[in-house]
């Protein structure tokens, strides 16, 4: 889907404590650059690192971008693109001048840990289908000789189109006229050179062209009756889940069980055209926060249940000059102005009190009078709760008051606790456009909130 993208991959974004537990996964947040108005590349590193974000991959080797990721402590993914696919098999050569040019030149200052050798290869209409294997070896061979192959490794991105079958998940199978070509090469060069297939992976679109049929809460991640694979009795609870497991499935019927998987793209559009059934920011905060709170948890996949998952969202920023549908400019989980499109708690960890956590600045005041934010009454408790762990422990909201014995403690309510929460939050940044939202559980006033003989504060 993303042609340049910038992926992040954090250990616990949004937060100066990075997230650690030995057996969590990881999650990474696309960080596209179709667009004329994003920050640059200096700028957008130092937002990297004030997010605790320590890794990242670029789906070109822009020099002004490496340059800019030298000496930062983030770890670097470059790629070879589908339109080097063609020279890079032909000619060693080649390779070996373009590792040198666009690897070994940047490090070890800028610390290069894997190239992506072309970006959804199979649905490339240049047809470089054929090339893909052959530039694979090239590069590995060029990091042969360079010293390099052991701190760098290979991959190159898939789409799900790949699949021929990917219901029932135990069913996944790749597409006959890709297996013998392409597909079991390239698997065997990734096992010997201890790399991980990447997979770009959307239940959005599976979603939006069959919501008769697949429920909304199974793809967004939320409470539902599951299903039950046939083939092996399995049960899943989410449709990314299933969409990896077919991958899994269709790797280990030719032979690569052991070969490991990380989604390098996976998301979900805050805004579509009307037939883009599903795109909406409620659902986008939906998607992308029950899936950090699931690979965070550290658990793999029914059928991969102790291989932890490495995720990368997409995106970082909405990207306007994305062709296509609305969706395309609209997958960000930030405004190109830093400001954010909807809350996603990344982190598993829940602080009652933290005044220590390092966050966006945000830059656009939408209220220039007093105005306070509240919790919307008409929630859901679990929604407003949800809200309330997220403000006091990831958003960074001041919530001792509301501490046992504290002077806004009383009354002892879930609204006013989460409305204090809420304040807390919406001041600290500035009462900036989307920071009174939490996802429709809170919003703004113009008349300072009674409750108890607790005083609401107008500013930071």
């Amino acid at each position: 889907m993303a042609v340049l993208v910038l992926s992040v991959l954090i250990l616990s974004c949004f937060s100066a404590i990075p997230f650690t537990h030995a057996d969590s996964g990881m999650i990474g947040v696309n960080y596209g650059r179709i667009a004329d108005n994003l920050p640059a590349a200096e700028k957008v590193v130092e937002l990297l690192k004030s997010q605790g974000i320590n890794r990242v991959k670029l789906f070109d080797t822009d020099k002004t971008v490496l340059t800019a990721l030298a000496n930062s402590g983030i770890k670097v993914v470059v790629s070879l693109p589908n339109e080097n696919l063609t020279a890079a098999a032909a000619d060693q050569s080649y390779t070996d001048n373009w590792v040198q040019e666009n690897v070994k030149k940047y490090t070890p200052a800028t610390d290069i840990e894997a190239i992506a050798v072309g970006n959804e290869v199979f649905v490339d209409p240049k047809n470089t289908t054929k090339y893909l294997v052959a530039a694979m070896t090239n590069v590995q061979s060029s990091l042969v000789k360079f010293n390099l192959d052991e701190s760098v490794k290979i991959s190159s991105p898939i789409a799900l189109s790949a699949l021929a079958n990917s219901y029932p998940p135990s069913a996944g199978s790749f597409k006959p006229d890709l297996i013998e070509p392409v597909i079991k090469p390239m698997l065997d060069l990734l096992r010997k050179t201890s790399s991980h297939l990447m997979v770009n992976a959307y239940p959005f679109f599976a979603y939006a062209a069959n919501a008769d049929k697949i429920p909304l809460d199974y793809a967004l991640f939320k409470e539902n009756a599951g299903n039950v694979d046939p083939g092996n009795g399995l049960k899943y609870n989410s449709l990314f889940d299933a969409q990896i497991d077919a991958v899994f499935a269709a790797m280990a019927a030719v032979g690569f069980n052991d070969v490991k998987l990380v989604v390098t793209e996976t998301g979900w559009p805050s805004a579509g055209d009307e037939n883009e059934i599903g795109a909406g920011s409620a659902n986008a905060a939906a998607y992308n926060g029950g899936l950090v709170k699931r690979v965070l948890t550290g658990n793999g996949t029914p059928l991969k249940p102790n291989e932890p998952l490495h995720v990368y969202l997409f995106a970082l920023f909405n990207e306007n000059q994305k062709t296509g549908p609305t969706s395309e400019r609209n997958y960000g989980l930030f405004y190109p102005n830093e400001n954010k499109v909807y809350d996603v708690p990344f982190s598993t960890t829940v602080t009652p009190v933290s005044d220590s956590k390092v966050k966006v600045p945000v830059k656009t005041p939408s209220h220039v009078g007093q105005t306070w934010c509240v919790a919307n009454a008409k929630t859901t408790k679990e929604k407003l709760q949800e809200a309330l762990d997220y403000a006091c422990g990831e958003g960074g909201a001041d919530c001792r008051p509301i501490q046992k014995g504290a002077t806004c403690y009383d009354p002892e309510s879930l609204e006013a606790h989460a409305s204090y929460a809420f304040n807390s939050y919406y001041q600290k940044n500035s009462r900036g456009v989307g920071t009174c939202d939490f996802g429709g559980a809170a919003y703004v006033v113009s008349q300072s909130p009674k409750y108890g003989k607790c005083e609401f504060p107008t500013g930071h």
